[in-house]
């Protein structure tokens, strides 16, 4: 990846995030639908990230604070796949999409991480 690619990326990657934390906020039904029922207050759960998802999009912008950032962002891929295992196991309630998207929407989780850390963490950054 060159240099110029790199910093695109970053910066898609960066914006994507705040954009998506920015939409907790907008439409915070459409996600407390994705927290599993187990889990206690559907609504500061989506609060806390999106929250978390700006901050990290703002922060990966940054050289200062990108590392952390990038550590932070890949902890929270990893900390809402249970969202998304209950959007496979149980569908989207109000929305009408198939089934096998939410399947295939598990190993892009993975893929996410894995790009966060390439473009922010890996020996070429």
């Amino acid at each position: 990846m060159t240099a110029t690619s790199k910093k695109i990326w970053q910066w898609i990657v960066g914006v994507a995030f705040v954009a998506a934390g920015t939409n907790h906020f907008l439409v915070p039904e459409t996600y407390m639908a994705m927290v599993p029922a187990y889990l206690p207050a559907p609504l500061l759960l989506v609060q806390i990230s999106g929250v978390a998802e700006i901050l990290g999009g703002l922060g990966v912008l940054l050289p200062v604070t990108r590392r952390f950032a990038a550590w932070g962002l890949i902890a929270l891929l990893v900390v809402v796949f249970p969202a998304n295992v209950n959007m496979a196991l149980h569908g989207w309630p109000d929305h009408a999409v198939s089934a096998w998207v939410f399947w295939v929407r598990l190993p892009v989780q993975f893929l996410m991480i894995w790009w966060v850390f390439r473009i922010y963490l890996g020996k070429d950054r």
